[in-house]
């Protein structure tokens, strides 16, 4: 293959018998090499300026994070030091912004920086700056896993954070209950006998009738504690003070102002399927587990109905 130096059309042949587009012809030998040639420096350069570009972007972007006062948490919060916890906490920042660019480049730079690397160590003497190529290419694969080892440590805070965040997500319709049902009793002076009740309260936005509806598919059942509901003597039959006077204790039933003093609502889990392990059982405001016993005697919302109209 020749090049013809005139008009650079190639061809295959001779220059001596003139090139085929424009008809140039050599009038000589070529050239002789020179004795000594000065050693190339364009490779060492694209290795060493690739190296620092990414070194640069990754400083750049922990600086921007560490202004932006990024709190460390997790793996480094045993780092007594707060300013190094703040640094590192901004790294960590960097790197998880810089992800998704990271990965192609790193498949892109590690691929071509390689490859230049390669031919350098073939003929070292036709190249110069041979050790700041070297640092530039360790330093290219360098930065990327210093990103994912960032990035690795912190997967197991994010998670959880992530399992918190979902867990509190699923705790608000709980804590929203508890609030409307203490403001149904202290308008009312009584726990409601079920959910649709909560349509008698004031809903200027919406959000009651947005509870019970999200409340159709949750088991609601309010109780009452029997032992603090204020009772009295029932009136004995004519005569029966005297037959039974040794033997007839008195009994003390509810009064007739009887009322729902406690709750407890089961609502779904994540499957949105009543009754099944991932069920959430809140009694009066507080989320238990289901092998969680009371403390004090109630009665249900059938007990309650039977005693006040005793």
């Amino acid at each position: 293959m020749t090049i013809c130096p005139c008009c650079g059309f190639k061809f295959e042949g001779s220059l001596s018998q003139g090139c085929e587009a424009c008809g140039a012809r050599s009038v000589g030998e070529p050239l002789p090499k020179p004795d000594h040639e000065l050693p190339s420096y364009g490779r060492s350069l694209v290795l060493t300026v690739t190296g620092a570009l990414m070194v640069i972007v990754f400083l750049l972007q922990t600086v921007i994070a560490f202004v932006q006062r990024s709190t460390a948490k997790g793996f480094w919060a045993s780092i007594t030091n707060s300013d190094v916890r703040a640094w590192i906490a901004a790294a960590e920042t960097a790197a998880w912004r810089l992800k998704w660019v990271v990965i192609p480049v790193t498949i892109v730079v590690l691929w071509g920086t390689r490859k230049i690397y390669r031919s350098m160590l073939r003929s070292p003497e036709s190249y110069c700056g041979l050790g700041y190529a070297r640092a530039g290419f360790v330093t290219s694969a360098a930065v990327p896993l210093l990103i994912a080892l960032l990035i690795g440590v912190t997967v197991p805070e994010r998670l959880a954070q992530r399992r918190d965040s979902n867990e509190a997500g699923e705790n608000a319709l709980a804590y929203a209950t508890d609030r409307v049902l203490g403001q149904y009793e202290k308008m009312f002076g009584t726990k409601p006998p079920d959910t649709k009740a909560l349509h008698r309260l004031p809903d200027p936005d919406g959000s009651i009738a947005s509870l019970i509806k999200a409340l159709e598919t949750a088991e609601y059942k309010p109780s009452a504690d029997l032992a603090a509901a204020p009772t009295k003597n029932p009136q004995p039959p004519r005569g029966a003070v005297i037959r039974n006077a040794a033997f007839s204790p008195t009994v003390e039933v509810p009064s007739e102002s009887f009322s729902f003093t406690n709750y407890e609502l089961r609502l779904p889990g994540p499957d949105k399927i009543l009754g099944n392990e991932d069920d959430r059982l809140v009694r009066d405001g507080v989320i238990v587990s289901d092998d969680t016993k009371a403390t004090k005697p109630v009665a249900t919302s059938a007990t309650a109905t039977k005693a006040t109209k005793q």
